[in-house]
């Protein structure tokens, strides 16, 4: 019965996950309806001025926007409640939650229509919001339930709250409620606007205006929260690093939360641009989505685990601090941040300021080192079993996994902001994706499957310079799709000629790379092939005439070496030749672009 249920939830569990997501995304899409003013765009419902499609107006376009996705998230709220009806009576926290999301859907969708029918006041537009928070949370609860189940774990019958930290979860609960709900008045009363510049609103500590002080009172209640939060992130440090679900999810919640705060701020000083309203927006409901899940985990923790048992022992500061510093493999990201750097002079065609230097490359080196600490949390397994990534600290023993996937998931996160904040946008899009790109696809879907890991995950490197370039450049051009292309092609072969030296270690550890796969002698063919294609791609710019003589030469002498050590690795292939392949491979794509760099400054 148990794997029956088991199995069952395995498919039910997505469906829940897509409905939290549409939900989460209502929320987006109903803020960014309120913080732009736009929830009169379409006048009437549930068409748009009697018209399928909306007219190609902002404040339309979003509204409606925001009502499709609602008519994707009810469908998707009903079905589940029918599936926990006819499935999960059995199981509450299943069947109770997404009963009760069934009824406060039905009171959401009449204050939505009243809401756009009329000119409702900020107390009910509070109310709406108060009540799509709870959908989510509830939702939220029954997909967790779900994953527990799928993964053969039983489901308690209450969410229990014992002990100082469980109860702080809820107070901090409680007061995230609050903040979400006096931002929420701020927008609907229009007094986002209020208040210019901060931490002082218009210059005063104290508002002038009726206007003023409602801004005002929701930054103090920001600030009494802020307490909380960090009061928040102190127990966990000392009484949860050892919880695996746990002390991540309050990592999370912490870093969103103050960059939600972090947010606000900057849309204060830099004249309120829709696209900080909007991310303003969405770090709310991510903070209240991570809350939520922290509340649910910390809830459904066995009454015998207790904060004393969950306390780890005494920490050397020193040590500790090298092992997180060890988890983002700074040898790894200092290179590309030579990728990144270089690029930004090549877009810029001139040394780029220092400030924008400095955020683009400590946002950018944050991203990279972030990404490979939570690789190093889901490869856990496999590293005990390497020598060459046996005593990393996680293997070792000197940091708990859910350390290492607090500290990589925190970095990752800052880092998008810093971008969107001190940077752009697009530099921020385009850094998320190669997040996203390493941990998920390359990272948790590809490396233990596919003969093809490094190849296709070789794209999530190639982002860096990516990066660099719309930091300066603010737009995506040919010069971009060069870099990632040289970068892409490149990995496979550096790649490659170490698994050749450490063929040993992946064999042992089960990893499908190339000579694992197909043996020594086609992975030193597909090194050459792929060497040959690398340096086809690096003459592109200067065909192209995006780069001149000096990046021309460069390529070419360059290429040269690499060409004639790769042949070595493949007519005599010594591991000692693959070691020094691996090595001349990281020098020559340093050495590449310093070339691109000095072309640009000297040839201008």
């Amino acid at each position: 019965m148990a794997l029956q249920t088991a199995h069952i939830a395995r498919r039910y569990r997505y469906l829940l996950l897509v409905t939290s997501i549409f939900t989460f995304l209502l929320i987006v899409m109903g803020g960014i309806v309120r913080v732009t003013e736009s929830g009169l765009g379409c006048p009437d419902w549930p068409l748009c001025y009697g018209r399928l499609i909306p007219p190609l107006r902002p404040d339309a376009i979003i509204e409606y926007t925001h009502r499709f996705v609602a008519s994707l998230t009810s469908p998707l709220i009903l079905i589940s409640s029918v599936i926990a009806w006819l499935r999960y009576r059995k199981v509450r926290l299943i069947f109770r939650p997404m009963l009760g999301a069934m009824g406060l859907l039905v009171v959401e969708v009449i204050l939505g229509a009243i809401t756009v029918l009329t000119k409702t006041p900020p107390v009910i537009v509070a109310v709406h919001l108060g009540i799509a928070l709870t959908i989510l949370a509830l939702v939220l609860t029954a997909a967790i339930t779900a994953f527990r189940l799928s993964l053969g774990l039983r489901s308690p019958d209450h969410l229990v709250y014992r002990g100082f930290f469980a109860r702080l979860v809820l107070w901090m609960l409680a007061a995230l409620f609050i903040v979400l709900l006096s931002g929420v008045f701020v927008a609907g009363s229009q007094a986002t606007r209020a208040c210019v510049g901060w931490p002082l609103c218009n210059g005063s500590f104290f508002p002038n205006t009726a206007l003023g002080w409602v801004h005002m009172t929701h930054r103090f209640i920001v600030g009494a929260a802020s307490i909380l939060m960090i009061f928040l992130l102190v127990q966990a440090w000392r009484t949860q690093r050892q919880r695996l679900a746990v002390y991540p999810a309050v990592a999370i919640t912490v870093v969103f939360f103050f960059a939600q705060a972090y947010v606000g701020a900057l849309k204060t000083t830099h004249d309120f641009p829709a696209f900080l309203l909007a991310l303003h927006v969405a770090t709310a409901a991510a903070t209240w989505a991570a809350l939520v899940i922290l509340v649910v985990l910390t809830g459904m923790s066995e009454p015998s685990v207790s904060e004393s048992q969950s306390t780890t022992s005494p920490i050397k500061l020193k040590q500790y601090l090298r092992d997180l510093l060890t988890l983002t493999r700074p040898v790894v990201v200092l290179l590309l941040l030579v990728t990144a750097f270089a690029a930004m002079v090549v877009g810029k065609q001139a040394w780029p300021g220092f400030n924008l230097a400095f955020w683009a490359l400590l946002g950018g080196g944050m991203a990279a080192g972030g990404a490979q600490a939570v690789n190093q949390f889901v490869d856990r397994d496999i590293d005990q079993l390497m020598l060459r990534t046996a005593k990393r600290p996680i293997p070792a023993g000197r940091l708990s996994p859910a350390e290492g996937l607090a500290w990589g998931l925190s970095l990752c996160i800052v880092s998008v902001y810093i971008l969107a904040g001190f940077v752009n946008w697009l530099a921020a899009l385009m850094t998320l994706v190669g997040i996203i790109y390493y941990v998920i696809i390359y990272t948790l879907l590809l490396k233990r499957t596919s003969v093809q890991n490094i190849v296709i995950g070789g794209g999530a490197g190639a982002m860096a310079p990516v990066v660099g370039l719309v930091a300066v450049t603010g737009r995506l051009d040919l010069w971009a799709l060069l870099l990632f292309g040289i970068v892409f092609f490149w990995t496979p072969p550096h790649f490659w000629a170490l698994a050749l030296v450490r063929l040993r270690d992946y064999t042992a550890a089960k990893i499908p790379v190339m000579p694992v796969v197909k043996g020594i002698e086609f992975t030193r063919i597909q090194i050459m092939i792929y060497t040959v294609c690398l340096l086809i791609i690096t003459l592109l710019p200067f065909v192209f005439g995006v780069a001149g003589i000096i990046y021309l030469i460069a390529a070419i002498l360059l290429n040269a070496v690499l060409v004639v050590v790769a042949w070595l690795v493949w007519r005599k292939g010594t591991n000692k030749l693959a070691w020094q392949l691996y090595r001349v491979s990281s020098m020559y794509l340093a050495f590449l672009f310093f070339a691109m760099m000095a072309d640009k400054l000297i040839i201008r």
